[in-house]
């Protein structure tokens, strides 16, 4: 099979560990790009990979497959926009689009273009996340009344110079960088919520950004669930996402290294009370391992896509991320104006809508 030609655009943290995998793949000769003249010439002198300092013109002399971007979030709309437009598939960082209605316009491009889209929001290959999914679509707990979402890391402890990451006008802070991946596993779990209440974006060492987020989402047709999430937490070592539920039958709890169920009555090959399941057991077997197989995973489903021809991406396309954009802009709207957000608000009375709290 010939191999594709795939630009790895953006050489900070995650675009060098998203080069280290695309650029060992069996199916792929690789090509990258990075504004910074420091890392491409450190890189040029240890690599034989074409390396650009300019995005366009790259993208005018290669003859690219796809492109993977890891710019910063406010350069993704562009760059998507450019790569689709040449006709290519296209892998984007999370955020997607720090406007909610730029993903829907690319998520339109892309299934015009019948491109491969996708984002990477990496936890939904996490082998625990993919069976509490599988136990919710199973119906094991019941119906789901209580949901908890969380992530904790130790990333902003004291106050420190201004990155990207830090400033909001970039995609930067703590809702962007972290609340932003629970979020997306409660959208592949229950969908959009049709209301958002109750959010604060705050500050704890940032002057320019949130490094902490709460909020409650409600889904008419389904569960309430409170987000909390702080990347000013010492108490973590390193980024940690986990999500409760509780129903009517039991309770499912998943995190990076495990699924537990308890159950009242046995469903689906668990038996009643507690079972345990490590995403080790949960986890196939990837052709690569960097940093985690969830990272190696994701690309190389994307690469699987393109070269089977397929129209689009098989898991995290656009749409799905861009059901995540329009949930954090839900919350920004909410915490900046402290009134309901959503259908519900919608159908409130109007003396209502001023209190800015629900009557009884």
């Amino acid at each position: 099979m010939q191999k594709l030609k795939v630009a790895v655009v953006g050489l900070g943290k995650m675009g060098l560990s998203h080069f280290s995998m695309v650029n060992a793949h069996p199916g792929v000769d690789t090509v990258a790009c990075d504004g910074a003249g420091f890392m491409v010439d450190v890189l040029g002198k240890n690599l034989d990979t074409p390396i650009y300092k300019d995005f366009d013109t790259m993208l005018t002399q290669e003859p690219l497959d796809a492109v993977v971007i890891a710019t910063p979030s406010r350069l993704h709309a562009p760059m998507v926009t450019a790569a689709l437009d040449k006709g290519l598939n296209v892998f984007c960082e999370k955020p997607f689009c720090l406007n909610w209605t730029d993903s829907q316009r690319l998520t339109d491009l892309a299934k015009e273009k019948g491109r491969v889209a996708q984002v990477g929001y990496h936890y939904r290959y996490v082998g625990a996340f993919g069976e509490m999914k599988r136990l919710i679509e199973a119906g094991a707990i019941g119906r789901i009344t209580h949901v908890l979402a969380e992530a904790y890391g130790p990333v902003v402890l004291r106050s420190k110079k201004a990155t990207w990451r830090t400033e909001k006008a970039e995609g930067g802070g703590c809702l962007y960088d972290y609340a932003a991946h629970p979020l997306n596993l409660l959208n592949w779990f229950f969908g959009t919520p049709d209301q958002v209440i109750g959010s604060h974006l705050g500050k704890v060492f940032s002057e320019g950004t949130d490094d902490e987020v709460f909020s409650t989402l409600r889904w008419s047709d389904g569960p309430t669930a409170q987000l909390s999430v702080n990347w000013s937490d010492e108490s973590h070592r390193k980024m940690s996402t986990k999500i409760s539920l509780i129903g009517t039958n039991g309770r499912l709890y998943a995190d990076r290294q495990e699924c537990q169920a308890y159950l009242r009555k046995p469903v689906d090959g668990y038996d009643a009370g507690w079972t345990v399941k490590y995403t080790t057991e949960l986890t196939k077997d990837c052709w690569f391992y960097l940093r985690g197989e969830e990272y190696s995973a994701q690309l190389d489903e994307f690469v699987s896509a393109i070269q089977a021809g397929e129209p689009t991406a098989r898991q995290n396309d656009f749409a799905s991320a861009t059901q995540t954009d329009k949930t954090m802009a839900m919350i920004i709207e909410n915490s900046e104006t402290g009134m309901p957000v959503g259908e519900a608000r919608a159908a409130m009375p109007e003396a209502v809508k001023k209190r800015g709290w629900f009557g009884r």
